[in-house]
């Protein structure tokens, strides 16, 4: 059910950030934030009577700090800005990539710390409630001065151009606004550097990949425990007393995540002098599953504080100085949002050596690569084929983007985030992570409907997901009756809908941490 957003500037959450990105739910502007834009723009105004000497206002921007500009200049200066600083290359970010950025810039300037006007921020947010998405090139932003390139480009259809989807068609940037019944604007003093000097890019991707991280480590453990099943895994690896010796957050939640999953289960067993362990990626579920989740917390808790920050320059605060410093510096998250391709990585790769210990008959006890008939059949060979190629590039991906910098504007701005780069990896890393863990999923299934596996019953949560899969997804018998990528797509549209974890986490919890 669609939620009406109500901005403040303050309580933004990443459910809001999805559900307006994703789902399309409507946004206002609350009274008070009214208010505290219409008193941040009073101190612009302010300044430019008394033609004060302000950074961006009345002044040239970044190395050109010393140029001043009169008045009458004031918005030529801010529209040449957006003219200029639209340099993005490659292909558009996502719409609902470009609507989070809408949202979160327009929940940080309501914050009454940016000197803009409150006509400019409705116009913004009449693009959003209407879903004119700007065309914004995905490449081009050092992280700082925040994401000047990608948040010009997402003002050009303000002014009339650019290029924006309306309906999911392309148009020229003042066809777009005239379609959805917008009036263009013009800028004023300090406006186009509170539209575009800003973290709102590298946020709202991250943000979302941030949201499909947490479902992915849920997504990770039923996976887990599905495989463990395949195996006759052993369960007392996951009794709560071991953790506690060792209490960390998602290592705790991992082993309860488990128990709960397999609960009830008859195809687990009890260590025994015949059979003393399993292997690491069965026996070590809640410690690896559990570090990733503890990561994915931590972004988690960044990107909370992010959404409802003020991240332009220069900032207006409450005594109204204006003080130029450095918020749209993308370091704070720059280091997280590497720190969630890691961990997303680590999701796929011990996923993938669960694929491979499936689909492999010496270790599995199965038919080779769980067909029937292997030789005439390949079954499942090289799904495993395809997830160790993700994971490979995942590798490459995983290499932090935060420790490079490459200093700009005339050597003013000497040290960059990358943070853009750092986010743009991570959700590739995810959806990479998402689509081995599918195949897992879809390979457990597989064994698990072999006759000579079929005697015991699932676990509580096992079963859950076993049966939600299977309405998307049959036992594929021969290879003849299928095309295997199509199987996969059906498989990863299962995780990708929600309808997976959905269906688990109505019969067992699913914990994200532990304490």
């Amino acid at each position: 059910m669609a939620k009406e957003v109500i901005l403040t500037g303050n309580d933004l959450t990443l459910d809001d950030v999805v559900g307006v990105a994703r789902e399309g739910w409507p946004v206002k502007i609350s009274a008070e934030a009214i208010e505290a834009v219409k008193k941040s723009r009073e101190i612009i105004d302010d300044i430019i009577a008394n033609n004060r000497v302000t950074y961006g206002v009345t002044t040239g921007f970044g190395s050109l700090v010393s140029v001043s500009i009169p008045p009458e200049d004031a918005s030529e200066l801010q529209e040449n800005l957006i003219r200029t600083h639209s340099s993005g290359f490659g292909d558009p970010l996502s719409r609902e990539e470009v609507r989070a950025t809408m949202l979160i810039r327009i929940n940080s300037l309501v914050k009454g710390c940016s000197g803009i006007r409150l006509s400019t921020v409705e116009t913004l947010l009449a693009m959003l409630n209407k879903d004119v998405v700007p065309f914004i090139p995905e490449k081009g932003s050092l992280g700082a001065s925040g994401d000047l390139a990608p948040l010009a480009h997402m003002v050009l259809p303000m002014l009339g151009l650019g290029r924006a989807y309306v309906s999911g068609e392309l148009l020229s940037g003042k066809e777009a606004m005239q379609k959805a019944g917008i009036d263009t604007i013009h800028l004023a003093a300090k406006e186009g550097l509170a539209l575009i000097n800003g973290t709102t890019v590298l946020t709202a991707i991250g943000a979302l990949a941030t949201y499909d991280a947490v479902e992915l480590v849920k997504l990770s453990d039923i996976a887990g425990a599905l495989s463990l099943e395949v195996h006759n895994g052993i369960v007392d690896v996951f009794d709560e007393a071991l953790h506690r010796i060792r209490p960390q957050y998602g290592q705790l939640a991992t082993a309860q995540n488990m128990r709960n999953l397999v609960a009830g289960s008859t195809k687990v067993v009890h260590a025994s002098a015949e059979r003393v362990q399993d292997p690491y990626t069965l026996r070590c579920i809640p410690q690896i599953h559990g570090a990733n989740k503890d990561s994915v917390s931590y972004v988690k808790a960044k990107v909370e504080i992010e959404i409802n920050s003020a991240t332009d320059n220069p900032i207006v605060t409450e005594s109204g100085k204006v003080i130029s410093g450095g918020n749209f510096h993308g370091e704070p998250l720059a280091q997280p949002f590497d720190f969630l391709g890691i961990a997303a990585s680590e999701i796929g790769n011990v996923s993938e050596r669960r694929v491979e210990r499936l689909v492999n008959h010496s270790l599995s006890g199965l038919p080779s690569f769980l067909v029937k008939h292997p030789g005439l059949n390949s079954g499942f060979m090289i799904t495993q084929y395809a997830a160790a190629a993700l994971v490979s590039e995942n590798k490459v991906l995983a290499h932090p983007a935060s420790v490079d910098s490459i200093p700009s504007c005339e050597n003013q701005e000497d040290f960059v985030s990358m943070g853009t780069i750092a986010a743009r990896k991570a959700r590739d890393i995810v959806n990479n992570s998402r689509r081995v863990v599918a195949t897992e999923i879809m390979a457990a299934c597989q064994a698990l409907d072999f006759d000579e596996k079929q005697a015991g019953k699932l676990g509580k949560g096992t079963q859950a997901a076993y049966d939600v899969f299977r309405k998307s997804s049959d036992f594929i018998e021969n290879d003849r009756d299928i095309e295997i990528y199509d199987e996969l797509e059906k498989a990863t549209e299962v995780l990708t809908s929600g309808r997976l974890v959905e269906a688990v986490e109505q019969v067992v919890s699913l914990e994200l941490q532990v304490k």
